[in-house]
C-alpha cells in the first residue's frame, strides 16, 4: 500500500509508459512523477524508500525497450532545464545543461553560437541527460570527446556530486552508469566544453563526400547540421510523426569490435575499421547479410524499411515480439558469422 505524496511531490498511479517511449513499447508505472528538480529528485527517491518500491528514471524515452508488464514501482521523468554559459574565452567555452534538455535543441543551440563539437550529434532524440550514459555517438562524434562534467544525485545518500570525465569510464557506447554504477547515480547536469569559431570534426566519410558534393566548408557547423539530418532521415533515424520508420529506439545494435586475429580468420569480405588490435564491424551489414533485409516483418514489430539497424513497433508491438526478433537476429548473425551483436537499449523488465 503507497502512502500518499509529500506536498512537493505530484505523484499519479497506473500511467502507461509506452506513449513516453519513442517506439511505443511498455505497460504502466505503478506510480509515477516528472521531477523539474534536484530537491524533487531527492524526494522522489525519500518518498520509494519509505514506501519500499523500487525506482526507475527515464527522460525521452528514446533508448528504452519497457516490459509489457510495465515497472512495478516509481518512474521519475526527469525535467531538469537550463542552458547555462559559465565561462569562455578565445579558444572555447563550458556550458552546463540540464538532465531534462531536449538533446537535439542544445546542439542547434551549440551550432547557432558557432559551438563546435556537437554538430554531428544532430537530430538525436532524447534528453541531455542520456548522452553520457550511452556515450552518444554518431557520424564519427562521441559525446565522450567533449564533455568536461557530469553533476549526478548519488542515489543512496541524496548528495550531488560531481565527476570528472576520466570518473566517467567512457568507451563505445558505454560508460559507468551503464555497468559499474548503473543504480548508484542519476544525471543531473552535464558539462560540455566547446570549440568556438572552429571547424567541425568530420571523420566519417558518408558525411564526407554529402558535404563535398554540395561544397560546404566544415567551417559552417549549420551546414554540417544539416547534412547530418538529412543523411539521419534518408535511414529514419530522426523523429517524424508521418514516417512509422521513426517508430523506434534508433539503431538497437551496437557495432561490434574484435580483435584483429579473430576477424582476419574470418575472410570475409565486408565494411570494417581498424583501430590498433581491434576492428569495429558493420553491425547492419551483419544483420542484412545474415538474411534480416530492410523492412523484415516479425508480427507487429519488425526493421526499418530504410536502415536494417533500426527495429520498429509497426502497430500494436510488443516488448516480447521485439525480444523475440532481436534473438532470431543475434542467433541468425552468430551463426552465419560467428561475431556476436548487441542491443544499445536499456532494458526495463525485460531479459534477452
Amino acid at each position: 500500500m503507497m502512502h500518499n505524496a509529500t506536498p512537493m511531490l505530484s505523484l499519479q498511479q497506473n500511467v502507461a509508459l509506452a506513449p513516453l517511449t519513442t517506439i511505443g513499447i511498455g505497460g504502466p508505472a505503478k506510480a509515477f512523477v516528472r521531477a523539474e528538480s534536484v530537491d524533487e529528485l531527492s524526494e522522489a527517491l525519500r518518498w520509494a524508500a519509505d514506501n519500499g518500491e523500487a525506482v526507475f528514471f527515464m527522460s525521452g524515452g528514446s533508448n528504452l525497450l519497457i516490459s509489457d508488464d510495465g515497472f512495478d514501482g516509481l518512474v521519475v521523468q526527469i525535467r531538469l532545464r537550463g542552458v547555462a554559459l559559465e565561462s569562455e574565452d578565445s579558444d572555447s567555452v563550458i556550458v552546463r545543461v540540464g538532465a531534462g534538455e531536449r538533446w537535439d535543441d542544445f546542439v542547434a543551440t551549440a551550432v547557432k553560437n558557432a559551438w563546435a563539437g556537437l554538430e554531428c550529434l544532430s537530430g538525436i532524440p532524447g534528453s541531455a541527460g542520456a548522452t553520457p550514459i550511452q556515450n552518444v555517438g554518431a557520424y564519427g562524434q562521441d559525446v565522450s570527446e567533449t564533455i568536461a562534467r557530469v553533476e549526478v544525485l548519488e542515489r543512496q545518500s541524496r548528495r550531488v556530486i560531481t565527476l570528472t570525465n576520466g570518473d566517467c569510464g567512457f568507451s563505445y557506447r558505454s560508460s559507468i552508469f551503464k555497468t559499474a554504477a548503473r543504480d548508484r547515480y542519476v544525471v543531473v547536469s552535464v558539462t560540455f566544453r566547446l570549440r568556438r569559431h572552429a571547424p567541425a570534426t568530420v571523420k566519417y566519410p558518408e558525411l564526407r563526400k554529402y558535404l563535398e558534393e554540395r561544397g560546404a566548408p566544415l567551417e559552417d557547423l549549420q551546414a554540417v547540421r544539416d547534412a547530418v539530418i538529412a543523411i539521419r532521415k534518408r535511414k529514419g533515424m530522426v523523429l517524424d510523426a508521418s514516417d512509422p520508420d521513426t517508430r523506434s529506439d534508433g539503431s538497437f545494435f551496437m557495432n561490434p569490435i574484435i580483435a584483429r586475429e579473430t576477424f582476419d580468420a574470418m575472410g570475409v569480405e565486408m565494411p570494417n575499421f581498424p583501430s590498433g588490435h581491434e576492428v569495429k564491424l558493420s553491425a547492419a551489414w551483419l544483420i542484412e547479410h545474415a538474411g534480416f533485409h530492410k523492412g523484415f516483418v516479425h508480427g507487429n514489430v519488425g526493421l526499418s524499411s530504410k536502415h536494417t539497424l533500426a527495429v520498429i513497433n509497426r502497430g500494436g508491438g510488443t516488448a516480447r515480439e521485439v525480444v523475440d526478433l532481436v534473438r532470431m537476429i543475434q542467433e541468425g548473425v552468430r551463426g552465419k558469422f560467428g561475431v556476436e551483436i548487441h542491443p544499445e537499449p536499456i532494458f526495463v523488465g525485460v531479459r534477452l
